[in-house]
């Protein structure tokens, strides 16, 4: 008979967990507290409009790619993802870049806004390159033991890891504008960090940007979740929504099931975990159970940001406007300093606007748009009243917009609206202190030191999602869903497709 799995959790690490697992013969059961799967890749629907409720960028489509050829299937059956070009607008105080997917495109464009720097982004490509291919092993490989920070592969990357080098620091070998190196260092809010604070070898998610592209998957990227839980299906799994699980049971320190909300025990022989770590740390295990982990020792870990979010139905379209754009704060490095030193409310902030119907008129009746909001903010450590604060932070918005985007009207035009703060997210969603891009990325916080795939507190359960390796972000999550599944087959004896290498991965997706 073959293995019972129980996944906690219908995120994309859960769903991309349980569609690998399935298609390697294993009996999935994934439960998912919400009425629908996806998680913080699930989709939003305000009557006619429709949006992502977390992410809107897919990088290193080819990581999916090779998940789905793995369980025997093609994405383009299940996905219709669209390479964007231009990938993002980026509005600094007194000009405008517009970051293109082909190489001499974006080189002319650098020399238009920036004269004489465009020269650069050659070398840029050519050495990051170099590094992400020493480093994206790193990221596919386990490192639950002291052992594994010694492998060979490590080994081999680590005179490319940037020591004592932060991710602006990097870009300062390429480029001299300092407006210039934020254009390629904003992408360091998907780990919820300053490019000043985050560590320099995060200069991969740049390059993988210009060296292969944006897609957007039409209908939204929680299409991903849809089409993980679709082949989950096909292969066998059972996915249960309206199930919130009360807590793993556990016995002698080892994972035996799940205890539903409602009370029924259900045993397994193994837990994939994909709820939010901070949150399943101190409410999914019987007390006493985690002792690494309690509050006191999360309180004293580093958090990402959070965000506060603008859903909106307009009554109108803006055909002069970009899928994505971003709106850099005037001062950029005290806004951020606002957010992840002093947790303080920002007058001066960063805002990104997609306008989904650009690229894909299913998200918005026709003549209207679904407008995707987003501005960083403290996470909950900061103690602000978002009750109060939303508001302000809503006027902030539609200020900014008017000021320094085609958006002017924006306001006059709303027909549907949602607003999540950093409150809803850690209430409503389960997100630990509201850290939507959950656990920090600092050194001391990655790798053996970050929590195991294979957790290292309870045997016979596993982790997936942003707050184990490698990290938050969608690719990483799939990846960590890759490493679990692999671990329990490694356990188990059962045979698995080995991951291609990144030279002929990337290359033949070019």
């Amino acid at each position: 008979m073959s293995k019972k799995i129980a996944v906690v959790g219908g995120g994309p690490g859960g769903l991309a967990a349980a569609m690998l697992l399935s298609s390697r013969g294993f009996q999935v059961d994934l439960f998912e507290k919400q009425d629908v799967i996806g998680g913080r890749n699930a989709e939003l629907k305000l009557g006619s409009y429709r949006f992502d409720l977390g992410p809107t960028f897919l990088m290193m489509k080819f990581l999916l790619d090779e998940l789905f050829e793995e369980t025997g299937r093609s994405i383009s059956d299940y996905l219709d993802c669209r390479l964007l070009d231009p990938m993002y607008r980026l509005t600094f105080k007194d000009k405008s870049l517009l970051a293109r997917s082909e190489p001499s495109a974006m080189q002319a464009e650098i020399d238009r806004v920036f004269p004489g720097e465009g020269i650069a982004l050659e070398r840029f490509l050519k050495r990051e390159g170099e590094r992400f291919e020493k480093l994206y092993p790193c990221l596919q490989k386990p490192y639950g033991t002291l052992s594994s920070m010694v492998s060979r592969t490590l080994t081999a990357a680590l005179p490319h890891i940037a020591m004592g080098r932060s991710l602006f620091d990097v870009l300062g070998s390429y480029f001299k504008s300092e407006e210039l190196r934020l254009a390629f260092t904003f992408q360091s809010k998907y780990l919820g960090m300053s490019p000043w604070d985050c560590p320099g070898l995060f200069a991969m998610i740049p390059y993988t940007e210009h060296a292969h592209g944006i897609y957007h998957v039409q209908g939204g990227l929680c299409r991903i979740s849809d089409a993980l839980a679709r082949v989950a299906n096909e292969n066998g799994a059972r996915i249960h929504t309206s199930t919130p699980v009360r807590r793993v049971l556990t016995k002698a320190g080892t994972a035996v099931g799940v205890e539903l909300v409602d009370g029924e025990k259900r045993l397994y022989d193994d837990v994939v975990l994909n709820a939010d770590f901070g949150y399943a740390m101190g409410n999914l295990f019987e007390p006493g159970t985690i002792r690494k982990y309690t509050p006191d020792v999360l309180s004293r870990k580093r958090w990402s940001c959070s965000t506060f979010m603008m859903y909106l139905g307009v009554d109108k379209t803006y055909p002069d406007t970009d899928h994505h754009t971003i709106v850099f704060a005037r001062d950029y490095k005290q806004n951020l300093k606002d957010i992840s030193q002093r947790h303080v409310a920002s007058e001066d902030i960063s805002v990104y606007v997609r306008n989904s119907v650009i690229t894909d008129p299913s998200t918005a009746p026709a003549g209207h748009s679904s407008l995707y909001i987003l501005v960083p903010v403290p996470n909950n450590m900061s103690g602000i009243d978002w009750g109060q604060e939303k508001w302000k932070y809503r006027e902030r918005v539609f200020r900014l917009l008017a000021e320094r985007t085609p958006f002017g009207d924006l306001q006059q035009h709303i027909v549907k609206e949602v607003m999540v703060t950093p409150s809803d997210w850690e209430h409503k969603q389960s997100v630990y202190q509201g850290a939507t891009f959950n656990m920090g990325h600092n050194w001391a916080q990655m790798l053996y030191l970050r929590p195991h795939n294979k957790f290292e507190e309870v045997d016979h359960c596993y982790l997936v999602g942003g707050g184990t390796h490698p990290g938050s972000g969608l690719p990483t999550i799939f990846e960590s869903a890759r490493i679990a599944a692999n671990l329990i087959c490694d356990h188990y004896g059962v045979a698995y497709r080995e991951a291609t290498p990144y030279r002929d991965l990337a290359l033949a997706s070019v």
